[in-house]
């Protein structure tokens, strides 16, 4: 017999399918999250968040649920780009943060998190075939039982850059394949070859820092995130064909002689596993060109893939992630205005672009030959600069680009600044359900505004000696939708409650 039909299917339990399903049921909407893996996956990946995504999770209450130290998130003091240190001592309002986490206990915790929200998460479900009409989607799912089809209002694909999601509803895929090869693994070294400071010392070569490291014959990098776990990888950019074959401890060795010419006496890694050895052919950098077709939405690697380097790939995803739940679930719920999906690829594609545009160059000042040694120390000398270190920041931590939201004051469209509040919270406790909020900041004067969408939109009443402004609506997301400066601007407040959030209660 056929299930009964749910409002939304999420494909793919990694942390991006995860995180939209815990978005979508803290707004009331409870999807099934779809996963051809029959248990978490515990392959390392990405190694920590960085960028705006720390002060999101920070809205939701997840920061320090996730490690995060006490406080609210701190800026970082510094940074890579290209192996390139960045310092930004110098930049006001610094947006970088960080969180050191390996991915696997990532998602862990967000098995957890949104198990507690009572989402359906099926592990060895997988999606092999969808049929849509303009009521919803039908998807052909392959189980434990055998092959069962399920019916969905809206289909989210966060199936990785393979995408079946995306090539069955024929979503372009446009972009570039380098001729790179990357290897890495988990090793053990010798104690004496680590130093205090995070790097490691390379017979008959030096000291080379902590990170992504460039040397005349490609690229070496130097982690050890976990104690006892250090990660060593190389890029080399040759374009020679490595072949079909698996990965071998022997050829990561040898590549790491071709690049720093000297031999790195590195042996397989002991205890517990899975321990990262893997080689990447060609690095793909690609973007869909639509993030929504219809009743098909993409998100994370799904919608966008690109290099590693400098982390962005989580901070990306996961924002798509909170930018899509709600406006997806007030579709759902019936209150959506009628262009308020489309403002998901209005606001995330140019997104996705800068972070296209920054991997791309650090993997160009990656690459061997005098032309680009000359490069990077110009580079360098740039970067030294409280300016430029500012812009670097703001494009690694993906809050250089506004979202228009018809409200020309600075503020809008940009993250809720992090304020304290009269009575001593901070702005980021009035996120934690998920829900939009108009900010009163003049102790009651505008506390009648929201009382015709008090059904979806929360009103705070407070001050702030910090803040000028009297009132600010803020999205779910975090993202302040529209100002006002005074009473006279009580319909600025008017039109984007219509904007945002619909049609007045009845």
């Amino acid at each position: 017999m056929p299930e009964n039909p749910v409002d939304v299917v999420i494909s793919g339990a990694g942390p991006n399918g995860l995180m939209l399903a815990a978005e979508l049921a803290l707004a009331g909407v409870r999807p099934v999250v779809l996963d051809r893996l029959t248990e978490p996956s515990a392959e390392p990946k990405a190694n920590g968040l960085v960028g705006q995504v720390i002060r999101l999770l920070d809205l939701r209450g997840l920061y320090h649920e996730f490690g995060g130290a006490p406080g609210a998130p701190a800026p970082i003091p510094a940074y890579l780009f290209s192996g390139m240190p960045v310092s930004f001592a110098g930049v006001a309002d610094n947006p970088m943060r960080a969180l050191l986490m390996p991915q696997p206990r990532l998602v862990q915790l967000l098995v957890r998190h949104v198990r507690g929200l009572g989402v359906n998460v099926r592990w060895g479900n997988e999606v092999i075939g969808l049929d849509r009409d303009n009521a919803g989607v039908t998807v052909t799912v392959a189980g434990h039982d055998g092959t069962y089809d399920l019916r969905t209002r809206y289909l989210v694909g966060a199936d990785g850059g393979k995408s079946l999601i995306r090539k069955s509803v024929g979503i372009g895929f446009p972009g570039h394949t380098s001729a790179t090869i990357n290897r890495m693994a988990h090793v053990r070294l010798p104690d004496n070859l680590r130093t205090a400071d995070g790097g490691v010392e390379v017979p008959g070569l030096g000291r080379l820092p902590f990170g992504h490291n460039r040397l005349e014959r490609g690229g070496f990098v130097f982690a050890e995130l976990e104690p006892g776990r250090p990660l060593v990888a190389t890029m080399e950019f040759d374009g020679s064909e490595p072949g079909d074959a698996p990965m071998t401890f022997d050829e990561l060795r040898a590549s790491l002689r071709r690049v720093l010419g000297v031999d790195l006496p590195i042996e397989p890694p002991q205890g517990p596993g899975p321990h990262a050895l893997r080689r990447i052919h060609g690095q793909n950098t690609r973007q869909a060109d639509r993030y929504r077709d219809g009743n098909v939405l993409l998100v994370g690697d799904s919608a966008h893939v690109h290099s590693g380097m400098g982390g962005p790939g989580l901070n990306l995803g996961l924002q798509d992630v909170f930018n899509l739940g709600w406006k997806l679930a007030a579709q759902v719920h019936g209150w959506a205005p009628d262009d308020l999906l489309d403002t998901y690829q209005s606001e995330r594609h140019p997104v996705g672009e800068r972070v296209i545009l920054q991997s791309m160059s650090q993997t160009a000042l990656m690459m061997p030959g005098p032309e680009v040694t000359a490069l990077r120390a110009l580079f360098g000398e740039l970067l030294r600069q409280p300016a430029t270190a500012g812009h670097i920041a703001h494009l690694m931590a993906g809050s250089d680009v506004r979202y228009d939201t018809g409200d020309d004051h600075p503020l809008a469209g940009l993250l809720l600044p992090e304020l304290t509040l009269s009575d001593g919270r901070c702005a980021a406790e009035l996120l934690r359900q998920a829900r939009p909020v108009l900010l009163d900041l003049t102790g009651g004067r505008f506390a009648d505004i929201a009382r015709d969408w008090r059904d979806r939109v929360d009103t705070v009443v407070s001050t702030c000696a910090d803040v000028p402004e009297e009132a600010l609506l803020v999205r779910p997301d975090g993202y302040v939708a529209a100002v006002a400066r005074g009473p006279e601007e009580a319909d600025r407040l008017y039109g984007a409650l219509t904007r945002w959030f619909g049609s007045r209660v009845d």
